[in-house]
């Protein structure tokens, strides 16, 4: 009798818990049904406009400038490249040169103003800079064509500078030059800043040029950047082109490790462990170690407004985070663009120690570059990267407060700004999708986050995925149709903004 009612007892037991796992599964599945229906579009129903007509001699203009090697450097300045690339500009561009205001900032960055009709608006201000950067001796074989070479071949142009960023000056001045010609005035007034040092962090132009604004008390409307681009295939699921807005950027700081052992000693004899030894092991506890990934703020509303656009299972998987989350996250590590997204990086990029390779050195050294997402700041990865180490003998250094920046306060995808730059791009690319994102690299933009609430970051180039390994690259390029749209997202962007 006893057994029997031990029996029911358990039986009614796994009943219940079948039945509360089948309410479970109903509950889950109509949580996921309402939500994925409840999941609406954030696009914006824009008209296509007509495309105007360019000439393919802005292409050779920009293959020129290519031909100028402004190339960035920590401790000097090529004078003569930049003074070249200065003439050509006032030369190939006269009425700017001749109707916009123009200052010149420590010799090689140049402010231009174009005033406006109606005092009482905010300004914009367009951003790009003319540096670009080196190019190591040891890769010139595997360029296709010379890296400031320039060359256009098969409607492609090709060199340094093509796509980082070039293009965006001269794309800029184009279509301002096309407007002055047309006799169009802006309502609102327009700036131009090109920094000379981007590269190696902008402190003698982005820098100097945001402080020189902010003594004039002006505040912009908005302002526009390189960062983001229209990426092909940029997202599995999603078929359409993605044109990403950079709303935020990440910090950035770099951190000197050492190993210090008290002895050293010949090659012959060596102890358990080296101060090498010590280094490598604290490098690989860092990388075994990664920040934890985050899926918040700029990178969820990116997911917000690509989800709705997905295929069903796609979609459905974006409209329920709350459940799905370490799904996508194991997607996005799959790739080093995607994983940037949603964590610090940890990217060791310098080593010393040593001074014969029969000497066992007591000192070894290295540095590691952190990119920093949005929430956590320079301190905090110091922190991390103290505790996951955890060991006396490696000693990490204070962050260097000049060359570390923290990530930027998060831009609204509801200001005049954002909607502004989101119609051109819908305009000229009827069949992409808009969304905010998060800009994993540091643009001159950090410099001036005084001078307006809106701040943004996109470049108006369309590639496919697998090409941003271009940037900073072996065979940088960009096609001719590609540098024709840019001008054209210029020079709409200037007349939406006035409108």
């Amino acid at each position: 009798m006893r057994k029997s009612t031990l029996s029911n007892v358990v039986r009614n037991l796994f009943r219940l818990i079948f039945r509360l796992f089948i309410l479970t599964v109903i509950v889950i599945v109509m949580v996921f049904t309402i939500k994925t229906i409840r999941y609406p579009s954030m696009q914006v129903k824009i008209e296509p406009i007509e495309k105007v007509a360019i000439d393919n001699a802005v292409a050779q203009r920009l293959g020129q400038a290519i031909q100028f090697p402004t190339i960035s450097f920590e401790s000097k300045v090529d004078t003569t490249a930049f003074e070249n690339l200065d003439s050509f500009i006032q030369k190939s561009y006269p009425l700017i040169d001749s109707l916009l205001e123009k200052e010149t900032i420590n010799r090689f960055s140049y402010i231009y103003k174009w005033q406006g009709k109606n005092p009482k608006l905010n300004p914009i201000l367009l951003l790009a800079h003319l540096d670009v950067v080196p190019v190591e001796e040891s890769s010139l074989d595997k360029w296709t064509h010379p890296p400031f070479s320039g060359k256009i071949v098969d409607n492609v142009i090709w060199g340094r500078g093509a796509m980082d960023d070039k293009s965006s000056i001269f794309s800029i001045l184009e279509a301002v030059e096309m407007l002055l010609k047309s006799d169009y005035l802006p309502e609102r007034t327009v700036y131009l800043a090109f920094g000379h040092d981007e590269e190696v962090s902008g402190l003698n132009g982005a820098q100097v040029i945001a402080k020189k604004f902010k003594q004039q008390k002006i505040e912009f409307e908005f302002i526009l950047d390189e960062g983001s681009l229209i990426v092909e295939n940029a997202v599995a699921g999603l078929a359409s082109p993605l044109a990403l807005i950079g709303v935020a950027e990440k910090g950035y700081t770099t951190l000197t490790l050492t190993a210090n052992l008290e002895e050293g000693g010949h090659s012959s004899m060596p102890p358990s462990e080296t101060a090498v030894g010590v280094l490598s092991k604290a490098i690989y506890t860092l990388q075994e170690n990664p920040f934890p990934a985050k899926i918040d703020g700029a990178v969820r509303d990116m997911f917000n407004h690509i989800g709705p656009e997905m295929g069903a299972f796609n979609k459905v998987l974006f409209a329920n985070l709350w459940l799905t989350e370490g799904l996508i996250v194991g997607q996005f590590n799959k790739s080093p663009q995607s994983s940037a997204m949603i964590r610090t990086t940890t990217a060791p990029t310098m080593l010393r120690g040593g001074i014969k390779d029969n000497v066992l050195p007591t000192k070894a050294s290295a540095r590691i570059n952190f990119r920093i997402l949005p929430g956590e700041t320079v301190e905090s990865v110091a922190n991390y990267v103290r505790e996951t180490i955890d060991d006396d003998r490696v000693i990490v250094a204070p962050p260097d407060a000049q060359k570390s920046q923290n990530p930027s306060v998060v831009s609204s995808t509801e200001s005049f700004g954002f909607q502004i730059i989101q119609t051109t791009i819908q305009q000229l690319n009827p069949d992409v999708v808009v969304a905010p994102s998060l800009v994993i690299a540091a643009t001159d933009s950090r410099h001036y986050t005084e001078l307006s609430d809106h701040i943004y970051r996109f470049q108006p180039i369309q590639i496919d995925k697998s090409e941003t390994k271009r940037f900073h690259g072996i065979d940088e390029q960009l096609e001719v149709e590609n540098y024709k749209n840019m001008i054209r997202f210029y020079r709409e962007l200037i007349l939406n903004a006035g409108r």
